[in-house]
C-alpha cells in the first residue's frame, strides 16, 4: 500500500504543470523559490545584469550579481515580460498577478553562434479599432504600425543541414475561432482570420493562438545564406465584417532565428 501511495505522489509531481513549465526558445521555468531569479539553464548559477522589461507598464529592472530581481510595479491583467542578457537567447513570456503571487525562477540558455536576434522590440499590428472583449485588449499599449510588419536581415552563420526556426517570443490579441474556442477572448459574434507569416515571399505559417515561444520551422530551400532574407508578419481580418476591412489588432515581441546544432 505504501508503495502504491508513493507511486501516485510521484506521478502527481511529474504531471503538475505548476511545478515546472517548459517554454520554447531555450528558456524554461524551473519552479518557485524564495525570491524571483534568473539563472543559467545549464549551470544553475544566477545571471547578473539581465534586463527585465515590462513594455505595458513602461517598466524595467535588472538582476543583481546573483540573478535576483523584484518587480516593483502593479500588474493588472496579462502582461508581456521580456528577459534579455548579452550572449543569452532573448525571451518573453506572458505573466499576470497570479504568476507572480509567488517568486519565480527562470533558466535562460546561452545563444549559439548561429542564433540571430532579429528584433527585440514590441510591435502593434492592425488599425487601432478593437473590442474590449478582444484577446488581451487591455494589454495593448502602443499605436498600430499598419496591418503588416517586415524585417530584412542577413544570415551569415547558418547551417542549412540543420533545422532552422523562427521563434516569436510572445504574441497577443489574436481573435481567431480557435482562440475563441480556447477561451482566449470573450467575443461571441465575430472572429478573425489568423495572422500569416511569410519568409522570403513564401507563406510558411498561420498563427491560430496567443502564446509564448511560438516556433515556426523555415524550409532550408528558402534560406539565402550570406544574403538578405525577409520576414513578414500580416495580421488577420474580421471575417464577420464585409462592409470594410477590419484588421485584427495584435501585438508581438522578440523575433529570433534558431539553428539547431
Amino acid at each position: 500500500m505504501k508503495n502504491i501511495i508513493s507511486i501516485l505522489i510521484l506521478i502527481l509531481f511529474l504531471i503538475n504543470p505548476t511545478l515546472a513549465a517548459t517554454f520554447q526558445g531555450g528558456v524554461s521555468e524551473q519552479g518557485s523559490g524564495n525570491s524571483s531569479r534568473i539563472i543559467d539553464k545549464n549551470t544553475g548559477e544566477g545571471v547578473g545584469g539581465a534586463d527585465i522589461i515590462l513594455p505595458k507598464q513602461n517598466y524595467s529592472t535588472r538582476t543583481d550579481k546573483d540573478g535576483f530581481f523584484e518587480l516593483d510595479t502593479s500588474i493588472n491583467g496579462p502582461s508581456i515580460m521580456s528577459v534579455q542578457k548579452k550572449n543569452y537567447k532573448p525571451f518573453t513570456m506572458t505573466i499576470n498577478d497570479q504568476t507572480l503571487s509567488t517568486p519565480i525562477v527562470v533558466g535562460i540558455e546561452k545563444s549559439n553562434a548561429s542564433d540571430i536576434a532579429i528584433d527585440s522590440n514590441m510591435y502593434h499590428l492592425g488599425d487601432n479599432s478593437y473590442s474590449d472583449l478582444s484577446a488581451n485588449a487591455g494589454e495593448f499599449r502602443m499605436q498600430a504600425i499598419g496591418p503588416f510588419y517586415t524585417k530584412r536581415f542577413t544570415l551569415k552563420n547558418i547551417n542549412l543541414s540543420k533545422p532552422i526556426y523562427l521563434v516569436i517570443g510572445s504574441i497577443i490579441g489574436i481573435d481567431t475561432a480557435m482562440a475563441r474556442s480556447m477561451g482566449q477572448n470573450k467575443i461571441t459574434n465575430a472572429f478573425a482570420s489568423p495572422p500569416e507569416v511569410y519568409f522570403n515571399g513564401n507563406k510558411v505559417s498561420e498563427i491560430q493562438l496567443n502564446g509564448d515561444g511560438q516556433k515556426i520551422k523555415l524550409p532550408a530551400s528558402l534560406v539565402k545564406k550570406g544574403q538578405v532574407n525577409e520576414i513578414t508578419i500580416k495580421t488577420g481580418r474580421n471575417l464577420m465584417q464585409t462592409a470594410y476591412i477590419d484588421y485584427d489588432d495584435i501585438e508581438f515581441m522578440n523575433l529570433i532565428i534558431e539553428n539547431d546544432n
